[in-house]
């Protein structure tokens, strides 16, 4: 069934303003050794502060999200896939901290973005970051590039292509020498795993949701 993406927008300026699905969402994307939900709440954590942003987009008139390779030789989170954003700078509002990562990585005016929301924090144990992401919408795709030393290349994946089960893939993967199970979405020749996979989760509920109403 068509997702129009206007219709996409004002579901999720709505539905951003109430509870969300949190964690049990975000958990369905977890790797076996972070089923645990207190590892990925933010509260009482001793973390550093950083946000994303899920940026969506019209492709051929339904939604797309818009994310970043990492480059392979990296020495932190090589080849990985991500939203745009970052660490926080001071005591700068979270909104702000993704808008300007965002700009930073991918060229991206934070004048052209419209933040519908944010969706549930998360804590990313390895680099021991509270990541907050926020959700934004731009009425058409911008030229983009990657502009940080990071960026490898930008992606746009459609949502229609998320939310399709044969995109969702699990795999026995070796993780800091220890066998595990790790969720995976799908996506040309990338896999996008990890807490990127858990934040994706929780935005794709939404439009799970807004599908089983249509």
């Amino acid at each position: 069934m068509p997702m129009p993406f206007d219709d996409a927008v004002a579901f999720l300026r709505r539905r951003l303003r109430t509870p969300l699905p949190g964690q049990a969402a975000q958990l369905r994307l977890a790797p076996t050794y972070r089923q645990d939900p207190a590892l990925a709440r933010v509260d009482g954590k001793r973390c550093r502060d950083a946000a994303v942003l899920a940026l969506l987009f019209p492709l051929q008139d339904e939604p797309a999200v818009v994310l970043t390779a990492r480059h392979a030789g990296l020495r932190d989170h090589a080849g990985q896939i991500a939203f745009p954003g970052g660490r926080r700078e001071g005591d700068e509002p979270l909104q702000d901290t993704a808008l300007r990562e965002a700009h930073e990585e991918i060229d991206l005016d934070p004048a052209a973005v419209e933040i519908l929301g944010a969706l549930t924090p998360l804590y990313v144990p390895p680099s021991s970051f509270c990541v907050y992401p926020f959700v934004g919408a731009v009425p058409h795709l911008p030229d983009l590039r990657p502009c940080d030393a990071e960026v490898e290349a930008i992606l746009y994946v459609p949502i229609r292509h998320l939310l399709d089960p044969a995109m969702l893939l699990r795999e026995p993967w070796l993780v800091r020498g220890q066998e595990v199970e790790v969720p995976f979405f799908s996506y040309e020749t990338y896999k996008v795993w990890g807490a990127t996979a858990m934040m994706l989760a929780e935005l794709l509920s939404l439009f799970e949701e807004m599908q089983a109403a249509l």
